[in-house]
């Protein structure tokens, strides 16, 4: 009996370590890489909150607006005659030019293909006053065929990468280096967000949007056109995932791949619920949270434990506040 006991504890310590030290040593490796991916999640994040802000509903083909976005960045610098692999060989004022370009299509691609989405596949549903299910259900049968019909096109094999930035460390932290890419993604992010929540609060559309959120019949009775309010609020959504896509191939630039959205869709869920889903400021808050402890995780327990430290911590915060950290609704939002 002790042997069978000493034989499962040894088996645990292989399934799972518990490595205290080299969290300490990667400390701020960890953090500057998880505020990088969660930078990410966060500007996904904003495309499932702002529909659930206004809509209540889940759209789960967003994480296929992100890849479509991430698709059209890619061709884009191939169009402008950058081969995979390939030394880009042009100055710092044409990759700044290239890389705005491309971001540019990127964000166009993936508004789109959201608004598309929205007036194909939600907009006959809402005439028909469908339940919730349906919605629910439609999401993940356009997730699904727009995924598959990437795989059709592209094939399962991840697109060869285009690295037009070289990474170059920029700042001493700690035992680390914060480097160019890094600095570019958690800046680009914040500005954007920064600049998408001013709209929200400040703009006489933005209003129109927390008016429809907050009741949809008052809202139309007073003036405001809840039809363009929801194709706004996808064009937004949808813009901010394509920037996401954007900086995802320069910071992975061998990450794509037609279900490579999946996933991270899935974790910019989690970024949306953790912050409090309708809250844009709760998007931001949420993706970083969950990038620095998807990181920590992958340090103290091994690799294979970075997407259930991630997911755990979710539920964890839930179990405790259920609305998410912030809690308050795209609704509530003040001026």
């Amino acid at each position: 009996m002790l042997l069978h006991s000493a034989s499962t504890v040894l088996a645990a310590n292989d399934w799972v370590s518990w490595d205290v030290t080299s969290l300490r040593k990667l400390f701020w490796f960890d953090t500057v890489r998880g505020l990088s991916y969660g930078a990410i999640y966060a500007l996904i994040a904003l495309g499932y909150t702002l529909v659930y802000g206004v809509l209540r509903l889940i759209n789960f083909a967003h994480s296929e607006v992100f890849i479509t976005g991430a698709y059209a960045g890619y061709f884009t610098l191939q169009a402008c005659g950058f081969s995979p692999g390939v030394s880009p060989g042009v100055g710092t004022g044409e990759v700044v030019a290239y890389l705005v370009l491309s971001a540019a299509v990127a964000m166009v691609a993936s508004a789109l293909t959201a608004l598309v989405l929205e007036r194909v596949a939600y907009q006959p549903l809402r005439k028909r006053g469908a339940p919730s299910l349906a919605f629910l259900i439609t999401a993940i049968g356009a997730s699904l065929a727009i995924q598959q019909a990437y795989f059709i096109w592209r094939g399962s094999n991840p697109e060869a990468s285009i690295q037009l930035v070289v990474r170059q460390p920029q700042i001493k932290l700690g035992n680390t280096t914060i480097d160019n890419i890094q600095i570019t993604i958690v800046v680009a992010a914040i500005v954007l967000m920064l600049v998408i929540d001013t709209f929200i609060r400040r703009s006489r559309l933005g209003r129109g949007i927390r008016a429809v959120a907050q009741d949809p019949t008052t809202a139309t009775l007073m003036g405001v056109n809840r039809e363009r309010v929801i194709m706004l609020t996808f064009i937004i959504g949808g813009a901010a995932a394509g920037l996401g896509a954007s900086l995802y191939i320069m910071l992975i630039p061998s990450g794509l791949v037609y279900n490579g959205g999946f996933l991270l869709g899935i974790k910019a869920f989690t970024a949306a619920v953790l912050g409090g889903i309708g809250n844009l400021r709760g998007a931001l808050l949420g993706g970083l949270i969950l990038g620095l402890a998807e990181n920590y995780g992958q340090t103290l327990f091994g690799g294979q434990w970075r997407d259930v430290v991630a997911f755990v911590v979710l539920i964890l915060v839930l179990m405790i506040r259920p609305t998410g950290i912030l809690g308050e609704s795209l609704a509530r939002t003040r001026a």
